[in-house]
């Protein structure tokens, strides 16, 4: 009798093994379409593993597979350094309006263009405006958090406002024009000048609707400011895939208008969800 109790603890071993979640196959090249909604591919490596596109705003988008050796994190944050390297400081991007106005011929006109042109950038980041309530009332310089299961609201100090409630943590100063938020899996980091957008999720892989592990990623990036090189006015990244590799990434940089709130492109969220498989 107990071996065939055995044999029949085997068989429902493996009949769980094989009714288990599987791990899909890793991605080998991309699938890049010559056009995706406003996207127009310019250019696919023969690899595989990377190709452009340029959307009718203007913005410059390449789509490539990256491996996550050395883990998820570090791999995100090396591509966030690479697009913020070589930012201006205020001293260059006087130098940089000056120089655009010289190319221009050095009228008046052409400097006030190119003044025009650094003050509008610098315009782009001021889209976060904050509209704290509580209880439907406007809150300013206070402090807010729970207390016993109630929301507690008393007198801040200066000119800063402290939200600290269950996902939601806000601190924004009107004398600086600072504001840092974390609001579930959003973080915004803004000043007078800059605007830092970070989102990221652990979600499941495409076919793992039923899996209680969330084995994959999507992570948005975006950077705003007056100080990005060479005339950009925006940089950003859209990433999704397996979180053990390889991740489906696309870099975004433009230097004409720029994204709406939290959101990249939606062409250039499909085509990373497309073959991440997220």
């Amino acid at each position: 009798m107990k071996p065939l109790y055995l044999a029949c603890a085997s068989a429902m071993a493996l009949t769980a093994a094989a009714c288990g979640p599987r791990v899909p196959a890793a991605r080998a090249a991309l699938e890049c379409p010559m056009k995706q909604g406003d996207l127009t591919r310019t250019s696919a490596s023969s690899d595989g593993k990377t190709c452009t596109y340029a959307a009718e705003g203007g913005a410059e988008v390449t789509l490539q597979l990256v491996s996550t050796q050395g883990g998820v994190d570090s791999t995100l944050a090396a591509i966030e350094t690479n697009l913020l390297a070589n930012r201006l400081t205020p001293e260059q991007q006087a130098a940089a309006v000056a120089a655009t106005g010289a190319a221009a011929g050095g009228s008046a006109a052409s400097a006030a263009a190119a003044d025009a042109a650094a003050k509008q950038a610098a315009a782009d980041t001021k889209g976060l405006d904050l509209d704290l309530k509580v209880d439907g009332k406007p809150v300013d310089a206070v402090n807010v958090e729970m207390k016993n299961g109630k929301t507690v609201v008393t007198e801040g100090e200066g000119s800063t406002t402290r939200i600290d409630l269950p996902g939601i943590h806000i601190v924004a100063n009107d004398s600086d024009d600072t504001a840092n938020i974390r609001v579930g899996p959003v973080n915004i980091d803004a000043d007078e000048d800059t605007a830092t957008i970070r989102v990221r999720r652990d979600v499941r892989l495409r076919g793992e609707a039923l899996n209680p592990e969330k084995r994959g990623l999507r992570a948005t990036f975006i950077y705003t400011g007056g100080d990005l090189p060479d005339g950009y006015r925006f940089v950003g990244y859209e990433a999704g895939g397996p979180k053990r590799g390889p991740l489906t990434v696309a870099v975004v940089r433009s230097k004409s208008g720029g994204p709406d709130g939290e959101d990249l492109y939606p062409d250039v969220k499909k085509l990373v969800r497309k073959n991440g498989g997220v």
